[in-house]
C-alpha cells in the first residue's frame, strides 16, 4: 500500500488518516473517531465494549476493517485498526452521538479536498496552515512549522534513498541528532517540557523549531554529497548535522545569555480556545 499520513483536524480534535495512493481513498484510525463522537477519556476500552456489545459490528470491523500504519503520540509508529469512509459509516451508525452527522459532513469534505490537493499540492499546506490556526498556534510559528515540516519530509526521502529502512533506523537517526544539537534525546526533551503522549515537534518555541530544521537541512545537504550506504555513515552524518546547530545554538545564547532549549510547551503560548473559534469562524464567512 503505497500511502500518505496526515493528522486531520475534526472541532480542533486529531484525527490519523491514511490517504492509499493505489486506492484513492482514506483511512481513518477508528479509536480516534470514537474519541471524537463520545468524548470518552478512554477511547480504546470503549471500541472494545462495543465490539462485544454489538457482535455483529464487531464481527463487520474484524472482517472488513484493515490495520494500518500510523504514528502513535509518542512518535512512533504501530499497526491501527482503520476504516475508509464508507467502512466507517456503519460504525458511526453504532454510536450513540450528536456529533454523528456533523461527523460524517466533515468526512465528505476531506475526501473532496484531497482530490482538490491532489490537482493543486499547495492546498495541502494551505490545510495544514488552517489546522494550525484552529488549534491557536500564532502566524510566525507555523510558518516555521511548515517548513520545518518540508525539511523533514527532505531528509527522511534522503534517508530512505540511502537504504535507510526500518522505523527503529529512522527514530535512531532523529533522537540522535535531536540529543546531539539541544543535550536531550526526544524523551528527555519531552520530560523538560512536561509532555507525555504530545508531539515535541508541535511544542517547540520558534527558535527550537528553528535549530532542528537547521540540522535536518544540514544532514540533508551532506547525505546527498556523501551519499551513505551504511547506516553507520548515517550516523556520522546525522551527528554532523546536529553539531552544525549545536554550534549555533551556542552562539545564540552566548548573546542572549540564556538557554534556548526552552521548558514551554504549547499550551504556554497558544491563543485560548475562543479566540482560535473566533479565527475559524472568520475564515468559514
Amino acid at each position: 500500500m503505497s500511502q500518505q499520513e496526515a493528522l486531520k483536524l475534526f472541532e480542533s480534535k486529531k484525527v490519523r488518516t491514511v490517504w492509499d495512493n493505489e486506492k484513492e481513498k482514506w483511512y481513518f484510525a477508528i479509536v480516534d473517531v470514537v474519541a471524537v463522537l463520545t468524548d470518552s477519556v478512554n477511547p480504546t476500552d470503549y471500541l472494545k465494549k462495543l465490539r462485544k456489545r454489538d457482535q455483529e459490528l464487531g464481527l463487520y470491523i474484524g472482517t472488513n476493517c484493515p490495520h494500518v500504519q500510523m504514528t502513535t503520540e509518542t512518535g512512533k509508529k504501530r499497526k491501527t485498526l482503520a476504516a475508509d469512509t464508507e467502512q466507517l459509516f456503519r460504525i458511526i451508525q453504532s454510536i450513540p452521538s450528536p456529533k454523528a452527522e456533523p461527523f460524517k459532513v466533515w468526512m465528505s469534505q476531506v475526501a473532496s479536498a484531497r482530490l482538490e490537493q491532489l490537482q493543486d499540492p499547495e492546498k495541502s499546506i494551505d490545510q495544514a496552515v488552517k489546522d494550525y490556526k484552529r488549534l491557536g498556534y500564532s502566524n510566525k510559528w507555523i510558518t516555521q512549522r511548515i517548513r520545518s515540516i518540508e525539511a523533514r519530509k527532505e531528509l527522511t526521502d534522503e534517508w530512505q534513498r540511502g537504504g535507510v529502512k526500518t522505523g527503529l533506523e529512522y527514530a535512531m537517526l532523529t533522537d540522535l541528532m535531536l540529543q546531539t544539537w539541544s543535550g536531550l534525546t526526544t524523551r528527555g526533551y519531552k520530560d523538560y517540557k512536561g509532555l507525555h503522549n504530545e508531539s515535541l515537534r508541535d511544542n517547540m518555541t520558534n527558535i527550537e523549531i528553528a535549530l532542528n530544521t537547521l540540522a535536518e537541512v544540514s544532514a540533508t545537504e551532506l547525505s546527498k554529497q556523501k551519499n551513505p550506504k551504511k547506516i553507520s555513515q548515517h550516523r556520522n552524518i546525522a551527528v554532523r548535522g546536529g553539531e552544525i546547530a549545536n554550534t549555533a545554538r551556542k552562539e545564540l545564547e552566548k548573546d542572549l545569555g540564556k538557554s534556548v532549549i526552552s521548558p514551554a510547551k504549547a499550551s504556554d503560548y497558544l491563543i485560548s480556545d475562543n479566540e482560535a473559534k473566533s479565527i475559524e469562524n472568520k475564515e468559514e464567512e
